[in-house]
């Protein structure tokens, strides 16, 4: 601690130390008798935190509040005001950012997918507010991740896969590439162990023959850097098991042909001295055609720089040189962070702004989008996945999302140029709206004044979930009064069919409350959202009878209590672990056809004497039933339901003696009870096996399907819905 502390004020005033040791005793005052799971004092969690943060050359806001980072989350006596008034605004405002949201007890029935996406849309949200957040969050998993091998083997791989998705994609759109590949290579090892290790072994097995390659390249290197009077720092780094992994999964090749296994890094003064450097390296090594990367004159959009160029040596081993300045170095370890380290008489605020203009894309997915999930789900696919680089008729370039197509990037520029694109040319030639675009592409949008707007069938050309909201936004404003009138009239079919008179459940009091219900101002937008798709009919009517039941209900229980009957009023309880919004009272059964699982997108249909019927959203019956809007009702998982339901998977294995053994042994380590199991062999010389067995919900499931594929035995795993 006192380390920490004296680290800290060889790089701030004294007033922003004095602030930082009373931030380290609040710490550690409300985190005593805390404990890890490791069993070590839960302070010793922030201070690393801290002190990650604080080898990143941030603010001394950021450390600050790095160290205060879990009080407010994990300590029941500290509140948001509490560290405003104790270390200020700045400091409060970033520890928010990193704290997850508190449930609270109205939100009785809230998922853990839905809980979780609450948490990330509000940390989306704050970065977008203030990029310093990702800086303190993602040292605090990366601590997390370094220390989970104490953590139980379930919890474990769910941490592991949220990071595998989540923190490190979010480390690299920031540029932070070594929190990246070890965000990425901690997860590696927890999620696919038997693969991680077989890489680690293979990558192993030359490594003796890499070093010494690697060794005698610096030495070489830096002989003729120095004769050509060219100052440099020279370093070797190995690739990252994950990395070597992915990239041979991708090009389905093997560990010998990839060429970056070991890279040498030279680190040079100017951008002419990269220039000059390379000239000298290339006049004595051999290089690999197709091999060179400019990344100095066309910039990754995470701000990475740099000259790659693949050599080969004597003894036929490839191997990759990296050729940066030391700030652009800076930036491809630390990324965003690394413009804390030097502002070269500039603000941080103007370096980042032209740096960041994606974060401005979730603010505006949050106006566009209510729905947590599917906000999340947004900035997953677009902004956190494998993307492509195009490039505007400027040279300006773009990321867009892997399969993006010339009308997701016409949305990406401006939303109007989406709205009146009426076509494209790629590389100088005119190409179809569906056309997919390529790394290096040029893209021209060719728009006109006379195109109204959006046409429908846009919705199923544009890949990216942002342009696909701003069309369905704009069809959503322009067709308003077509949306109302055909929303009426789909809510008066939908009353018809239930045998109910819409006009007499309108002239209830029950109106106003199902407008605030689904978040509405007027029957009006009701009828709009009805008609646009954004609420069904079946919902809005089943919400008005439900009402209107509670209202008769209520009137009979005051007329017997005049009569002096005494009753209690029923609460409603979730049916077989559903709650049906509604009609809670009906009874609960579940499609054969899907064996839905808790965790599962849900929807429910009506049947005729036997309840509510509950399938996956996905279910291939549900379009036809979707078919009788009248019918279909608001379900959804009942936390905390302490039921077991049958789960049914296919495997396709080796055909050998013993692999049915080991998939069992795998199951009975899980506590896994099997209820069913059936094999053949395959027309392809495997063995299909299917299995039944009893599982709480669908993220035990998947975590059993995950260890399945971990066995050597097993080629994949699919859910059988039947």
């Amino acid at each position: 601690m006192d380390a920490l502390i004296q680290r800290f004020s060889e790089k701030y005033s004294p007033a922003e130390t004095e602030l930082f040791r009373r931030a380290v005793s609040f710490a550690m005052q409300h985190h005593e008798g805390q404990k890890r799971e490791s069993g070590e004092p839960y302070i010793s969690h922030p201070i690393a935190v801290a002190g990650i943060v604080l080898d990143m050359g941030m603010d001394a806001a950021s450390v600050t509040a790095a160290i205060l980072h879990d009080t407010v989350e994990d300590c029941e006596d500290v509140s948001l005001a509490d560290i405003e008034r104790e270390f200020g605004a700045d400091i409060a405002m970033l520890v928010d950012g990193v704290t997850k949201l508190t449930i609270s007890g109205k939100q009785t029935y809230i998922t853990k997918k839905q809980e979780q996406a609450e948490n990330l849309r509000k940390l989306f949200l704050a970065i977008a507010e203030d990029v310093r957040v990702v800086i303190i969050k993602l040292a605090d998993r990366l601590h997390n991740m370094r220390t989970i091998a104490y953590c139980n083997p379930y919890k474990r791989a769910r941490k592991a896969k949220e990071t595998l998705e989540v923190y490190a994609p979010l480390a690299h759109r920031f540029g932070m590439g070594a929190i990246k590949g070890e965000l990425e290579d901690l997860s590696f090892m927890y999620l696919m162990p038997e693969e991680y290790e077989s890489i680690k072994k293979e990558f192993n097995e030359r490594k003796n023959e890499r070093e010494e390659l690697l060794n005698n390249a610096m030495h070489t290197i830096g002989e003729q850097l120095e004769e050509a009077g060219i100052s440099a720092a020279i370093s070797g780094r190995p690739k990252h098991l994950y990395s070597v992994y992915r990239k041979m999964q991708r090009a389905n090749c093997s560990m010998n042909e990839v060429y970056d296994l070991v890279a040498i890094r030279v680190i040079v003064d100017s951008i002419n001295d990269c220039y000059a450097a390379l000239g000298v390296i290339h006049a004595s090594w051999r290089p690999l055609p197709g091999r060179f990367k400019d990344y100095i004159a066309t910039p990754k959009p995470n701000m990475y720089r740099s000259l790659h160029t693949t050599l080969l040596a004597e003894n036929g081993l490839p191997f990759e040189v990296q050729i940066r300045t030391y700030e652009m170095h800076r930036t491809a370890e630390y990324g965003i962070a690394a413009h804390w380290m030097y502002k070269e008489g500039r603000t941080v605020q103007s370096l980042l702004d032209r740096k960041t203009s994606w974060l401005r894309q979730i603010i505006e997915a949050k106006d566009t989008t209510e729905d947590s999930r599917e906000f999340v789900d947004n900035i997953l696919k677009d902004f956190l996945g494998e993307y492509v680089f195009v490039l505007s008729p400027h040279g300006e370039i773009f990321d867009l999302p892997k399969g993006s197509t010339p009308l997701d990037f016409a949305y990406r520029i401006h939303t109007n140029i989406g709205h009146h694109c009426q076509g494209a040319k790629v590389n100088g030639n005119i190409v179809r709206l569906d056309y997919k675009l390529k790394t290096n592409d040029m893209v021209e949008i060719i728009t006109s004044n006379s195109q109204a707007g959006p046409r429908r069938d846009w919705l199923n050309i544009v890949k990216t979930q942002s342009a696909r909201n701003k069309i369905r936004q704009w069809f959503k404003k322009e067709n308003r009064e077509e949306n109302i009138q055909r929303g009426r009239e789909m809510l008066e079919d939908a009353a018809k069919r239930q045998s109910v008179s819409l006009s007499e459940l309108l002239k209830s009091d029950d109106t106003g409350a199902v407008l605030q219900r689904f978040n509405m101002n007027s029957l009006d937008d009701l009828y709009s959202a009805i008609g646009f798709g954004g609420v069904s009919a079946g919902q809005v009517l089943h919400k008005f009878i439900d009402l209107s039941k509670k209202a008769e209900k209520a009137d009979g229980i005051a007329a017997r209590i005049a009569e002096g009957e005494e009753h209690k009023k029923a609460k409603p309880v979730p049916v077989n672990g559903i709650v049906v919004h509604g009609d809670p009272g009906m009874a609960v059964r579940f499609g054969n056809c899907c064996n839905p699982l808790p965790g599962d997108p849900i929807v429910g249909y009506i049947t005729r004497g036997r309840g509510v019927s509950v399938h996956r959203a996905d279910c291939p019956n549900v379009e036809n039933l979707r078919k009788d809007q009248g019918r279909m009702i608001e379900v959804e998982w009942a936390v905390g339901a302490n039921s077991a339901f049958n789960a049914s998977v296919q495997i396709h294995a080796d055909n050998r003696p013993g692999t049915i053994l080991e998939i069992s042994a795998l199951l009975s380590g899980l506590n896994i009870n099997i209820q069913g199991l059936s094999g053949k062999p395959s027309s392809d010389g495997k063995f299909i096996i299917e299995m039944t067995f009893v599982v709480n919900n669908a993220e035990q499931l998947s975590y059993i399907m995950r260890n399945l594929r971990n066995l050597k035995c097993v080629n994949e795993v699919y859910r059988v819905h039947r």
